[in-house]
């Protein structure tokens, strides 16, 4: 038997991460929005919610609690996000999400005493954000799933042992993620320049003042006002071989640990769906066309319809993936989280689109949210991989 009922544990979870999103998220969101200014840094304003978001749990979900988590599954996970994502998907995806997941990374890729060093600050108390600096420029992140055997191809971010450290040379885009505000860093670098990129890359954990580590300006983008994107240059940077993740060459196969990062991007954008959704439902409810309400009409109650039915089959596809990131990590690493993350980015992009035909002239407005919800769920389609790159990579999988 099939049940998609929620405990009353979860349901007190959802509960508490919703109100959590419209007290301490939507009124920020305003904030920057209405200033609509690139000057201004988002985090200084998200720093705070941040900071109470972790206090709840929200960071340290998914980490046991042997190491100061709450030892969760990524079904709870997923029913968080959705929440956030529903008040603005940059924050649930940049912030929370990401975090989130690289906590969890620590404990499955880690060693014991890397598991204990690297998360001593959630026994502390002292909450950190973190970013995965992984593609570079004039280099496709889609390179990590070509097959040819050329050590040509791929990142050129160049780790050379020396004696117990690693001198880290390179750079990292534009668009990587927290650059600049984040505490710590898992940088993606080759240590063999001779071997194909699989075979080649190799993940580490630097501190924010390792020396060495420089980031440039923060990068403006259509949507995701809330977040921080900027490119890091790695010059001479020294990391102690003791944050080493995993052995040399082993990054590919360790981050296949880690479905988690597209499930909660996946499930932020269910919450993006559904708020669009709800914006255009509420708006039809109370504009009048011919008489009476224009959800009366039958082309704009068909939309709405479709808006609600993607919906719902964009979170039981979330939450299929949650479960299966639970039961069996390969499978969901390999076809559950790449399908969920390209259905969910799909229906979230509709659903913005549909908002903004159903608002009409007010859908294109400033005042109107409709094409924040657009701008937000297009940056999606090439977050975590573009659409094609998963599809190609779940054939290959059949």
């Amino acid at each position: 038997m099939i049940d998609f009922s929620l405990t009353l544990e979860q349901r007190i979870l959802q509960t508490k991460a919703r109100d959590f999103a419209q007290r301490e998220i939507i009124p920020i969101v305003q904030i920057i929005e209405e200033f609509n200014n690139p000057q201004i840094e988002p985090w200084d304003f998200c720093q705070n919610v941040f900071y109470k978001g972790a206090e709840l749990g929200f960071t340290s979900l998914l980490v046991p609690k042997e190491y100061g988590g709450l030892g969760r599954k990524c079904v709870d996970l997923v029913l968080i996000l959705e929440e956030l994502g529903a008040a603005d998907t940059s924050i649930a995806c940049s912030y929370f999400n990401l975090t989130a997941a690289m906590s969890l990374f620590v404990t499955r890729a880690g060693t014991n005493e890397q598991q204990k060093r690297i998360l001593s600050h959630l026994r502390a108390g002292q909450p950190q954000l973190y970013s995965a600096a992984e593609s570079e420029p004039n280099v496709a992140t889609s390179d990590l799933f070509c097959p040819l055997p050329d050590a040509k191809i791929g990142i050129k971010t160049f780790a050379q042992r020396d004696g117990d450290a690693y001198i880290l040379n390179g750079q990292k885009s534009s668009l990587v993620t927290n650059v600049g505000i984040a505490d710590a860093y898992f940088i993606i670098a080759r240590t063999d320049l001779d071997k194909p990129l699989r075979e080649s890359m190799s993940i580490f954990y630097v501190p924010a003042d390792t020396p060495g580590l420089k980031f440039g300006k923060r990068t403006e983008m259509i949507g995701w006002k809330t977040s921080h994107h900027a490119p890091i240059h790695l010059d001479n940077v020294r990391v102690p071989a003791e944050n080493l993740l995993g052995q040399e060459g082993e990054a590919a196969k360790l981050l296949m640990l880690l479905p988690e990062v597209a499930i909660g991007l996946a499930a932020s954008y269910v919450g993006l769906a559904r708020a669009a959704y709800e914006y255009a439902l509420d708006y039809a409810k109370k504009r009048v066309s011919w008489g009476r309400p224009i959800i009366e009409h039958q082309a704009v109650a068909l939309k709405l319809a479709d808006m609600m039915i993607n919906t719902q089959a964009a979170r039981l596809t979330v939450w299929e993936a949650a479960n299966t990131a639970d039961t069996d990590p390969q499978l969901a690493a390999m076809v559950k989280a790449p399908a969920a993350k390209t259905f969910a980015v799909d229906v979230a992009i509709k659903n913005a689109q549909t908002a903004v035909e159903i608002l009409g002239g007010y859908g294109v407005t400033k005042e109107s949210q409709a094409g924040k919800f657009l701008a937000d769920a297009c940056i999606g389609y090439s977050c975590d991989f573009t659409r094609e790159v998963l599809r190609l990579g779940l054939v290959s999988c059949l």
